[in-house]
């Protein structure tokens, strides 16, 4: 293998694709990459067997072929490396010699052979639409994935592709964000998946704000072509997360009692400072709402207290209620409107803020002390 690449294309592939690599692995294989050089392209590819990122870039190839490189030290070279154009030549051996300028370096790679298959997938399952669309919603939803590992089916995000509707929940278990858009979907591809946290992570990173996005799906993977309009393309194939998801719909609460229009920047500060005042013991904010006032307060004995007032229009019964203030906060700092809604029944049963589009956050309201 032969080729000359500029830095810039050698630092984007590897930046795309290296940060499913772990830094401790049992298999020497799982800490390089893949790289393939045929065509005009350099196609790089990483895995933790359980997510795998593809990404191609441009290079001017004079000998196809394919090798596996340790992927730290490569990236750890090629950034430190002035700019310019850097030579990539490979031995039978896994050797690679690597020159740019005045440096110059060798790294043992080892066989591609040695590289854990990647799936290939049907066309029979599949839904493209824009990749910001999907980033938007996946930042809507993410937050509220799980972290409990004895209940796995929460530890991702759910994605369901029906009549005509992308529909993406995440709950766990005391909140259930979910949003949806309209996509063009075929009789044959409808169906209902689960996607990790790591791979929800990797999209959040690596999902642009042009250019589409194609999901295709199998029974136990997933996998996500992000493709630009310069040609920059990455693959994301992930497992998929066995077991039925919990039934999303009976959590959401019924007709509300009041809703209150907020304007989310100023909510979500007064949010933010009440809740430095609170502890790991005392970790509640409590909203009051009375005649076109907020009062926004936290209490806590071994750290003090917080008030906050904000004008609301509110002309209802005075009614109080507890959150944990960080489970307000996430959805807030995701969302991009100016104008938020909290919907309340009473203070025991769940409070749900929307916007004025498809997004809806369920939260479980804490004891008023």
């Amino acid at each position: 293998m032969n080729l000359t690449i500029s830095k810039e294309q050698l630092l984007n592939g590897l930046q795309a694709v290296q940060n499913v690599v772990g830094s401790r692995t049992t298999l020497p294989i799982l800490s390089n990459v893949l790289v393939c050089a045929e065509g005009n392209k350099l196609e790089f590819t990483a895995t933790d067997l359980d997510v795998t990122v593809s990404c191609s870039v441009e290079a001017t190839i004079k000998k196809s072929g394919s090798t596996t490189i340790p992927v730290k030290k490569l990236f750890g070279i090629t950034r430190e490396l002035p700019g310019g154009e850097i030579d990539l030549e490979v031995d039978e051996k896994n050797v690679c010699s690597i020159r740019s300028g005045s440096s110059y370096y060798k790294i043992h790679g080892l066989s591609a052979e040695e590289f854990p298959p990647i799936n290939k997938f049907k066309d029979d399952k599949k839904v493209t639409l824009e990749q910001l669309k999907l980033k938007a919603m996946i930042k809507k939803t993410s937050f509220a994935i799980s972290t409990d590992e004895a209940r796995y089916v929460l530890n991702g995000i759910f994605i369901s592709l029906k009549e005509h509707k992308m529909t993406i929940v995440a709950t766990d278990g005391r909140r259930l964000a979910l949003t949806d858009e309209e996509v063009d979907i075929s009789e044959h591809s409808q169906g209902e998946f689960i996607i990790p946290a790591k791979a929800v992570n990797e999209l959040n990173r690596l999902l642009q704000d042009k250019g589409e996005v194609t999901i295709k799906y199998a029974d136990n993977q997933a996998e996500f072509t992000l493709n630009d309009d310069k040609g920059f393309s990455v693959v994301i194939i992930s497992k998929l997360i066995e077991g039925n998801y919990p039934n999303y719909r009976q959590v959401i609460p019924g007709e509300a009692k009041e809703r209150i229009s907020l304007p989310r920047e100023e909510f979500l500060h007064a949010l933010k400072r009440a809740e430095i005042m609170t502890s790991e013991k005392a970790n509640s904010v409590k909203l009051t709402f009375g005649k076109n006032n907020l009062a926004i307060t936290a209490n806590s004995p071994e750290v003090g207290e917080a008030r906050e007032s904000m004008a609301v229009n509110y002309k209802g019964k005075e009614m109080a209620i507890a959150f944990n203030p960080k489970y307000m906060i996430d959805p807030l700092n995701a969302l991009t409107q100016d104008e938020v809604f909290i919907e309340l029944i009473d203070e025991l049963s769940p409070g749900v803020l929307k916007i004025n589009g498809p997004f809806l956050y369920v939260v479980m309201p804490m004891r008023l002390s």
